[in-house]
């Protein structure tokens, strides 16, 4: 019997695939009845049955392609007979924040306190890294901008597209420095020296030691929406999973930068500038349904890029974003990760080092969860 179903809508097309895992083959016919709400599978003696949510209506009589493939279960197209509504967005990080208002800064991990009660005078986007060649591009003349840098004063909050920087001269709540401490007890090479300056301009939190982010300047700090929580002071601290949370993100980072600018192959590089994961955007209009059945054989079909917590219940929905992926450490796939480093077509962001290595195992863990058949694509893994 069946031990789990899961139902990939694409909105824009308004088509689905229905995806019927088997605990084991069945002994028996299988028997499958699709109605508008509700998909039932009968074998030998039991029936199943899972009851879609209101916002999904399928069209029972655009089925088609029905087959069965070994270690996946049977497979089926259909059609949906109305478009289900739009995802439900919540705003971005970048849109919730709001001038002349007053917000707490949490480390994520742990909930500690790392900014409060900051009042944001100005909430402004920054250009994007390359914006000073471009203006060089543009002027017939010497950059204007060659000696000027973008840094914040005290109570402006500059965006950038993984981070934000905040002026920090008279914030007592900045995390500590840590220092970079040889072990034998002297510095051996320049390198190590490079190592140790790196180190020093790490922001960590004082209670988990996390990275938050890095001091550009001896008045900036940049922190990583991925590290921290941004609150209004009136509100109160909720706790996020730190799973949920970084493909939140890091979801958010992708879908708005494809809109923007028509971009839809990443470098997912950590603050030591090395490339950690190739990433590329399929859509981000996927709806998915998953019911687990009655069998806990299978894990959870875990989207990578879930935007909300699944409903509760037997059946559960997701709002996706859907990617293909490819990692790159210990020098795996170098010649590709080469190649897109090298492609104006390909965008590159940046995280801690340690985020990345979480994003990798995320992302390993949803694909071991897929039906084999579904797991890669053209050599790229699909989460």
């Amino acid at each position: 019997m069946a031990a789990g179903l899961l139902l990939e809508i694409r909105r824009g097309t308004q088509s689905a695939l229905l995806v019927i895992r088997e605990a084991d083959p069945p002994s028996s016919p299988v028997d499958v009845s699709v109605a508008a709400d509700r998909v039932e599978v009968k074998s030998g003696g039991s029936c199943e049955a899972v009851t879609l949510p209101p916002e999904v209506r399928l069209a029972p009589s655009s089925c088609r392609g029905l087959r069965r493939l070994p270690g996946d279960g049977l497979h089926l197209r259909m059609c949906l007979s109305c478009p289900p509504p739009g995802a439900d967005l919540v705003s971005t990080w970048r849109e919730s924040l709001k001038p002349q208002k007053n917000y707490v800064f949490y480390c994520q991990s742990c909930g500690d306190i790392i900014v409060k009660d900051r009042k944001l005078l100005r909430v402004l986007p920054l250009p994007s890294e390359n914006w000073s060649a471009l203006v060089e591009e543009w002027c017939c003349h010497p950059n204007p901008f060659a000696r000027s840098t973008l840094h914040p004063q005290h109570g402006d909050c500059f965006l950038g597209e993984t981070f934000f920087l905040i002026n920090s001269g008279s914030e007592s709540h900045v995390p500590e420095f840590p220092t970079c401490c040889s072990e034998t007890g002297h510095h051996t090479s320049q390198s190590h020296s490079n190592l140790k300056s790196k180190e020093n301009t790490r922001v960590v939190c004082k209670r988990c030691k996390t990275m938050l982010g890095e001091t550009v300047s001896s008045d900036t700090i940049k922190y990583y929406v991925t590290e921290v929580i941004i609150q209004p002071s009136n509100g109160s601290f909720s706790p996020k999973p730190r799973s949920q949370f970084i493909q939140s993100m890091v979801a958010q980072c992708l879908v708005e930068l494809s809109s923007a600018k028509s971009t839809f192959r990443f470098t997912l590089k950590g603050d030591n500038g090395k490339i950690f994961i190739l990433i590329w955007l399929l859509n981000s209009d996927t709806l998915l349904v998953e019911s687990s059945g009655s069998s806990s054989s299978h894990g959870v079909f875990t989207p990578f890029g879930d935007i909300f917590m699944p409903s509760s219940g037997p059946v559960r929905t997701w709002n996706a974003v859907k990617v293909l992926y490819q990692p790159c450490i210990k020098s795996r796939n170098k010649e590709l990760a080469d190649a897109w480093e090298n492609d104006i077509g390909v965008h590159p962001l940046k995280f801690p080092s340690e985020t990345c290595l979480e994003l990798l195992l995320i992302l390993g863990l949803s694909t071991t969860s897929l039906p084999p058949s579904l797991r890669c694509m053209n050599s790229f893994q699909t989460p």
